[in-house]
């Protein structure tokens, strides 16, 4: 009897505690005491949190809340918080059904919450009721509220297969809004896209972005199972989580003993388990790691380190002798860097570090913070001298979630990443995205290897791959069929797809290349294209989170100077001219140099750097253009193109093409056929074995330019 009076008492207790907390929780807001009870018994039984309600709360008038749907909880959660009289109803089926429905509450100044479909990407259907709804607000002049329940999709009630989404009995449950906003003079696809954008909003603002590199993969382990296989190399290696982050504990204690806490350290690795070992082992130790470009060149890569003023780097000796390396070896040490090697570490590791790394493997070696730098990645060099780029966590996972806000990914895909991770676009797309979201990692050393990488995939068999337009191509004339049928997605950025890509892997493979734009500076990605956002020609619509601003060109019509802002932005350069010093972003704004054109729906266009553009005969020509002209012209070749000085017209257009032989005949009569002006027509034609490209894949110019001068020189020999 003594147990059973205990049980009523507690029970009792816990009653009484619920219906005191119900009723403080009612006072003074606008909830019902059933709300209050509700709403209590989520907090206390899920966790439940919501955030961002404070601008939603004082709307008058007819109001929308619209939440793509994750799971059952979705609607009680919901319920319990949002206003006595609010009609709630799912997007789906005839929208004859309800469609008077919504426009007679929203007459009556009433409110409505709907419940779009779960996915990132809104198929037609569900784009096309967007719209009607769009319109239907706009009319009532109502005011839209964006939710996001965060952490539902991973609870028992999820709408999502356990294939995409590992069930969690306890997961953190958020409710958050975004800004509320109107639809103001918008019409057809725009008000859908207002819609989405909205979603997107919501979701990013769910996002837990306030944590290390290190942090984000912890917690990254503990959703989608220590035990998960995430990642794969070359060497036949795998790794689970906790594999990983054990390896990673031991390393950074090693890290710590000569990398100063915030002091950059180099990093001089290939596409392998080891890398991304070494990457989030520095951040665990809380060092940078600079990422150095090994097929830069012995004075580039000295350069760079001298940039960031790094004293230390780690490499590996196996990989510096097969990669030939020994010439950048001797110069980095000649210029006084400490060269540490990984094979030296792994001989020296005892039992009892390793002992150490699996009862520590959650915890970093060294405290740091979200707001330090994390990683130093160092600019292509294609217009001058490399500058280092500091990119904190928060810009990084930032980053991660705005592409998670854009682009459906989950723990079914598996990412296949041939890009180096000393590329801006390698390092998160091939790293920080797939392991902070439970995407499995299959690393390729390098994309050069054009006849063997659609092999490596065929027995990877991944969903996503990333890439650039000249990797694309060769990969896609080398590959025999079937060895990319299991891609779903294909993202390309660095440089302009062009058609003949597209094609390739469309009609054997049946893959959609979705064409992206960024940039270092960026973490790097501003904009991409998506299934439900996509324009031919355009590099998609800018991410979530972000801001822009145009500037007019003077000499142009057409074009813009583009400069963006948001969470994604870098903290500021490293520069060659003062060694190791932090020079940061001033203000928001960080100056693209692209010119660009921007569509009604918000698509942007590509139309060459500032520092590409030729000055002929008082009009401002692009030479990006050019290489597009040339390109649709001689679609089988590749292309690219520079100006020189010259005395009669200002500059004038040299063009370097592998096509032979290379008319002017031809471009002319393309440049006729499709409306464009002769003054894209080069001065001379240079027919070249390849064109001259760096590491990351970017054409190299400053080779171009010297090419193009020598030639010049040559001609008037």
């Amino acid at each position: 009897m003594n147990l059973v009076n205990a049980v009523i008492a507690v029970m009792g207790g816990a009653l009484v505690t619920w219906l005191v907390t119900a009723w403080r929780e009612k006072s003074g807001s606008a909830l019902t005491y059933g709300q209050a009870l509700s709403l209590t018994l989520m907090k206390f039984a899920l966790g439940a949190r919501y955030r961002g309600f404070r601008e939603s709360s004082e709307l008058v008038g007819p109001v929308i809340y619209v939440v793509a749907e994750q799971s059952r909880l979705d609607r009680l959660l919901l319920k319990a918080f949002l206003p006595v009289g609010v009609f709630h109803f799912r997007l789906e089926g005839d929208a004859s059904l309800y469609m008077p429905l919504v426009r007679s509450v929203l007459a009556g100044q009433g409110r409505l919450c709907i419940y779009a479909p779960k996915e990132v990407e809104p198929s037609e259907a569900t784009m096309a009721r967007f719209a009607e709804i769009g319109e239907a607000a706009k009319q009532a002049t109502a005011r839209i509220v964006p939710l996001h329940v965060s952490g539902a999709r991973h609870s028992v009630g999820s709408f999502w297969s356990r294939e995409k989404a590992p069930r969690k009995a306890w997961p953190q449950i958020s409710v958050v809004a975004a800004p509320p906003f109107a639809m103001n003079d918008a019409t057809g696809h725009a008000l859908a896209d207002h819609m989405a954008d909205g979603l997107a909003a919501a979701k990013l603002r769910a996002a837990e972005l306030d944590r290390t590199l290190f942090q984000a993969m912890v917690e990254a382990a503990k959703l989608y199972g220590p035990s998960r296989d995430i990642l794969e190399d070359s060497l036949g290696g795998r790794l689970t989580y906790r594999q990983a982050l054990i390896g990673v504990r031991v390393l950074s204690r090693r890290f710590a003993e000569f990398a100063p806490r915030g002091k950059p350290v180099g990093v001089m690795l290939p596409n392998s388990n080891g890398a991304v070992l070494t990457v989030l082992a520095l951040a665990s130790a809380g060092a940078p790691a600079a990422m150095l470009n090994y097929t830069a060149g012995a004075a580039a890569i000295a350069s760079a380190a001298s940039t960031a003023a790094i004293k230390t780097v780690l490499t590996s000796r196996a990989f510096i002798e097969r990669a030939e390396l020994e010439k950048q070896v001797e110069r980095l040490i000649e210029s006084g860097v400490r060269l540490v090697y990984l094979e030296d570490i792994q001989k020296e590791i005892g039992w009892w570090e390793k002992v150490l790394g699996v009862a520590l493997w959650r915890w970093p070696a060294r405290r740091s913070e979200p707001t330090d730098v994390a990683i130093v990645l160092f600019t292509s060099g294609s217009e001058g001298a490399p500058k280092g780029v500091a990119l904190s966590s928060i810009n990084l996972l930032s980053n991660a979630a705005q592409a998670d806000c854009r682009i459906d990914i989950s723990q079914e895909d598996t990412l296949f990443n041939v890009l180096p991770l000393f590329h801006s676009f390698g390092l998160l797309g091939g790293m920080v995205l797939p392991l902070a979201y439970g995407v499995r990692l299959a690393l390729y050393p390098s994309p050069l290897h054009y006849k063997i990488i659609p092999g490596v995939a065929r027995k990877v068999r991944p969903t996503i791959m990333f890439g650039t337009d000249t990797f694309l191509m060769g990969y896609g004339r080398s590959a025999k069929e079937g060895d990319f049928e299991s891609l779903r997605m294909i993202v390309a950025g660095a440089e302009p797809v062009r058609p003949e890509t597209r094609r390739i892997f469309l009609d054997r493979f049946g893959v959609l290349i979705l064409e992206g734009y960024g940039m270092t500076e960026a973490s790097p990605v501003v904009a991409v294209n998506s299934t439900s956002f996509l324009k031919d020609g355009s590099v998609g619509r800018l991410l979530p989170g972000m801001d822009m601003t145009l500037e007019p060109v003077e000499g142009m019509e057409d074009g813009k100077r583009l400069s963006i802002a948001g969470p994604n932005v870098m903290m500021g350069y490293y520069l060659p001219e003062a060694p190791g010093v932090l020079s940061p972003l001033h203000g928001k704004w960080h100056d693209t140099g692209d010119i660009v054109e921007i569509d009604a729906r918000g698509f942007i266009t590509i139309r060459g750097r500032a520092k590409r553009f030729a000055k002929i005969a008082g009009e401002m020509v692009s030479l990006g253009a050019l290489e597009k002209l040339a390109n649709q012209v001689w679609p089988e070749a590749d292309h690219a193109a520079v100006a020189l000085a010259d005395p009669r017209r200002g500059e004038k257009l040299v063009l370097l093409t592998t096509h032979r032989p290379a008319g002017k005949s031809d471009l002319i009569a393309g440049a006729r056929s499709l409306g464009l002006s002769e003054l894209l027509i080069p001065d001379s034609i240079m027919e070249v074995e390849a064109i001259p490209r760096l590491g990351s894949g970017k054409t190299d110019y400053p080779e171009i330019n010297r090419r193009a001068i020598a030639g010049r020189a040559d001609a008037s020999v």
